[in-house]
């Protein structure tokens, strides 16, 4: 597997072997552990090092299905051995955040119907857009009490990969709607399940616990133009943490 982080997001090293160098910079490997940008998460950074020598990872990106690692100088070649380390401090909280916006998410949808337009982790702080008409901040807060009691309740995590036609059993009218943004070539999807809560067709890094989130804090909510809402929200330290 190309990205093994899909089924293993704790991994913080790992060895690997470079198959592409491009203008110097750009870096294939046969396999990683490194996020890259995409679905409102960030990239993970970090370093790789080889024959001696270590390069800073500042990027990383999905390219037509391959992991690309911008690193900080020019020096790995194709067939070099490297040991890959994460920073992991980036990694877990930008994966607290993507645990918290899941289940935000659903707690809204669930209470409103309304559909998660988009999100963006950062790693202090995230946002939620979401399809409602009328913005009630009292309802708000009420939405994230709820998260933070099923967060408090320590729901296990699981992750696993299906075939597109067993995800579409599993998730319903949820696959349905986001058909439009799986293409035809993915035959395999990612599930996230948040035991006893629900499961959500996801390619990002989650926690193995909801106890791992932390409180979610309110900061503010916008109206982004007609029937469009955002909520930015925070974290609080979390009661059980990976270091």
């Amino acid at each position: 597997m190309k990205a093994p982080y899909l089924l293993d997001c704790y991994k913080k090293e790992f060895d690997a072997v470079v198959v592409h160098v491009k203008e110097g910079v750009f870096v294939t490997l046969d396999h990683s552990y490194f996020y890259p940008t995409g679905g409102g998460q960030p990239y993970d950074m970090g370093t790789i090092t080889s024959n001696g020598q270590s390069y800073k990872v500042v990027f990383v990106k999905k390219e037509e299905g391959e992991i690309v690692h911008e690193v900080s100088d020019i020096g790995l070649k194709e067939g070099d051995t490297i040991h890959g380390m994460i920073d992991w401090e980036r990694r877990y909280i930008l994966m607290r955040y993507h645990t918290a916006a899941h289940i935000l998410s659903e707690v809204i949808s669930r209470a409103t119907g309304a559909l998660i337009t988009g999100n963006q982790l950062e790693v202090d702080k995230a946002r939620i857009d979401f399809s409602l008409e009328n913005y009630d901040k009292e309802k708000i807060l009420e939405y994230i009490a709820e998260a933070n009691r099923i967060i408090k309740e320590a729901h296990a995590i699981h992750w696993s990969l299906v075939p597109r036609k067993e995800a579409e059993q599993i998730l319903g009218e949820k696959m349905t709607s986001l058909a439009k943004g799986f293409s035809e070539d993915i035959q395999e999807v990612r599930i996230v399940d948040i035991e006893g809560f629900g499961k959500e067709a996801c390619g990002g890094t989650h926690l193995k616990n909801t106890s791992e989130v932390g409180e979610i804090h309110f900061v503010k909510a916008e109206n982004k133009g007609k029937g469009n809402r955002r909520i930015v929200i925070t974290l609080g330290p979390s009661s059980l943490s990976y270091t």
